[in-house]
């Protein structure tokens, strides 16, 4: 059976979109791998046991991840998901905030998933204003992350 991973985001001004869509993308080119990716608002937490991998993302907010994000996590927390790959991403802005979001987000996730494995160190894009676009260079960075993650679980 194919390792079936859910890209899940939240995104304000459709950066975050983006980065969740190219990792998935990235994750397609390893054969044998089934992507969904899904707005956090939309997801059937019912469902989330049934992948091998979650991804959440995150645009940086006053150097933390998006409250809707967190209380996702928070729900992770009641399901069977031990031994399941998670991996985090997320987008910013200010250079001091670099990694602040995604590294809050893995700590939140092991803290509240207990059993979970990182499939793979946070992923941290840059955009180049409030509502973006994305910097140049980035996206190829989400791409082989995507690649990255798929290869590892496949493994």
């Amino acid at each position: 059976m194919s390792p079936k991973v859910i890209v899940v985001y939240e995104s304000k001004y459709g950066n975050t979109k983006l980065v969740a869509e190219t990792i998935a993308a990235g994750m397609r080119e390893v054969e044998g791998i089934e992507t969904v990716v899904s707005e956090v608002k939309e997801v059937n937490l019912k469902k989330i046991p049934d992948y091998d991998a979650i991804l959440l993302g995150s645009p940086t907010h006053i150097g933390e991840p998006t409250r809707g994000i967190k209380k996702f996590i928070d729900k992770l927390g009641k399901l069977p998901l031990e031994g399941k790959f998670f991996a985090a991403f997320g987008t910013y802005l200010l250079d001091k905030s670099f990694e602040q979001a995604t590294k809050k987000l893995e700590k939140r996730i092991s803290e509240k998933v207990p059993g979970s494995k990182l499939a793979a160190p946070g992923l941290s894009i840059r955009v180049k204003g409030m509502k973006g676009p994305i910097s140049e260079g980035e996206l190829p960075k989400c791409k082989e992350f995507g690649k990255k993650i798929a290869t590892q679980i496949k493994a």
